[in-house]
């Protein structure tokens, strides 16, 4: 029963309170980011995103440092630091890397100003402008907590983000190794370049045996090469989101 109540709430988390914004992007755009931040995502993929001249967003949870995850090791002080100044944006995914759906509103609003703190005293300052649901879980009551605090919120759903969106849950797609093989990436490339969406890609640890959420370095390169050639443009999520807004708006 409490599988069944979850995916209700999900469900609702999903498709009630909308909060509906239109992004018109000049052209297509692709976004790469990393959650919870396994120590491979900045090791493995910071070299790639350096020689394809690229930046990404990092989803960091302060209570994952220097601990493990699904067996590996995450992210140290020094990463986050060495990809902050690499111009790379860092973005919130909670403290403690808990699903909404666990927490009341000021449970959550608590989380997030733990994580913020915890970022700020460690990239002098830095205030963290996106967010993304740990798990991709969206319980209804949190979107006015993401909707105060930051631009807007990724989660985990399928899809390329265009026209008119849920700017607390923008769709996104998973480079993961457990998803990548149902996925046509030219196509959705090319979608995404014809409609002047903007294309989110979401993954966890990089190696050439990554875990079910993670993917090969190859997987990022072959993306990145793949959006070049569309000529989308490549930004990090909240670079991405003030541009497609900027240019709805212009005459």
């Amino acid at each position: 029963m409490n599988a069944f109540i979850d995916k209700m709430r999900r469900r609702a988390g999903r498709y009630l309170d909308v909060r509906a914004e239109m992004i018109q992007p000049a052209r297509g755009v692709l976004s790469l980011s990393f959650d919870d931040i396994p120590a491979s995502a900045w090791l493995e993929a910071g070299p790639i995103l350096a020689e394809h001249g690229v930046k990404a967003t990092y989803y960091v949870c302060g209570g994952l440092s220097g601990g493990r995850n699904l067996d590996l090791p995450q992210f140290e002080t020094e990463h986050l630091q060495a990809l902050h100044e690499a111009g790379h944006e860092v973005g919130c995914h909670t403290y403690e890397h808990v699903s909404t759906l666990t927490l009341s509103p000021t449970e959550l609003d608590a989380s997030l100003a733990r994580n913020a703190a915890w970022v700020s005293e460690r990239l002098g300052d830095y205030q963290m402008q996106t967010f993304a649901y740990p798990f991709g879980d969206c319980a209804l009551g949190s979107k006015t907590i993401i909707d105060r605090r930051f631009l807007c919120g990724r989660g985990v759903r399928d899809g390329i983000n265009a026209g008119r969106v849920d700017r607390n849950l923008l769709q996104a797609v998973g480079l993961e190794s457990r998803r990548l093989p149902g996925y046509d990436l030219e196509q959705l490339v090319a979608d995404t370049a014809a409609s002047k969406g903007w294309l989110i890609a979401y993954g966890h640890d990089v190696s050439d045996a990554p875990t079910p959420y993670g993917c090969r370095p190859e997987d990022i390169d072959r993306l990145i090469r793949l959006a070049k050639a569309a000529d989308l443009d490549i930004q990090p999520v909240a670079a991405a989101w003030i541009m497609g807004k900027a240019s709805r708006n212009q005459p």
